[in-house]
């Protein structure tokens, strides 16, 4: 039985879909320009208007961006400070999560407060640098993984998405003789990836865009992440390595047209691995959500 809408309800909908479709054109529109940018010759890029599709192709971007040893060299410390920063983040955070998420835990109200006050207030940059300083984590990996291993907000998330798990899977393990781990990594792991996939493209997208904690961090330019790399070509233009590349394999290239091919180099693998996490992503935001 079909219900029937009445003006108002329409009129609420057909506003909804026209506000989704202008915020969906406001993402789509700047990534086609960057992909055209990116495979355009110099002449098309300085014309007037938009670029939205290649009308011709240029490459000299992209081949001069691949020769330079730096990128690639950047993309290695980039891919490691992204799999080790996800991989600590979505075990401390599960590990944490799972104790706040059990009503029988001694303190448990102070313990969830202390955590949440570290969401509106902070050290400051000066005494974070002086730690890691102190630590002795100054160009290493471990200066870009650990200060930002734990998101109190995915934290709270997590907590709340376990909370929500039936008690009676566990009660029933234990009856079967099953000790805390077995039943952690056993039986609520496997009933947590939606939430453990929504953590980890939290962590991988934002591990994967840091540059600040770098720059502060890492001042050995053979250890810089690719962020850096681009941060630099974005405002200085074409630099001295890139520019040497392309002049020694005597190709023409804009600054624009080299601009463009270091960014979408740079975000291509975010974009790849997205859409196979996007299913898991969704079910455990808004069950996380819900259930908080």
């Amino acid at each position: 039985m079909k219900i029937k809408q009445s003006m108002t309800d329409r009129v609420f909908i057909t506003t909804v879909y026209v506000l989704l479709g202008l915020l969906c054109l406001s993402f789509i529109i700047p990534i086609l320009q960057v992909i055209t940018n990116s495979l355009s010759p110099p002449d098309v890029i300085n014309s007037y208007g938009f670029h939205l599709i290649p009308t011709r192709f240029d490459l000299s971007g992209y081949k001069t961006v691949l020769q330079d040893d730096r990128i690639w060299q950047a993309y290695g410390h980039t891919i490691i400070r992204t799999l080790l920063g996800t991989s600590i983040t979505v075990l401390l955070t599960f590990l944490g999560a799972y104790p706040l998420s059990k009503a029988n835990l001694p303190n448990r109200k102070l313990w969830t407060s202390l955590i949440v006050v570290t969401m509106f207030f902070s050290g400051g940059m000066i005494p974070s640098y002086l730690l890691v300083k102190n630590l002795g984590m100054m160009n290493s990996m471990w200066a870009l993984v650990l200060p930002a291993a734990i998101s109190t907000y995915m934290l709270l998330v997590t907590r709340s998405f376990l909370a929500g798990l039936p008690e009676s899977l566990e009660e029933s393990a234990k009856i079967d003789g099953a000790n805390d781990i077995v039943i952690l990594f056993r039986i609520i792991l496997p009933l947590s990836l939606p939430i453990i996939a929504t953590v980890a493209l939290y962590s991988a997208v934002s591990n994967w865009n840091a540059w600040f904690d770098a720059m502060i961090y890492i001042q050995d330019q053979k250890k810089q992440v690719l962020q850096i790399i681009l941060r630099n070509i974005l405002l200085v233009g074409t630099d001295s390595m890139l520019e040497q590349a392309s002049s020694g394999n005597k190709l023409t290239v804009s600054a624009e047209n080299l601009k463009m091919a270091t960014l979408m180099v740079s975000i291509l693998p975010i974009l790849v691995v997205y859409p196979f996490l996007q299913k898991y992503f969704i079910k455990g935001a808004l069950i996380g959500s819900i259930k908080g």
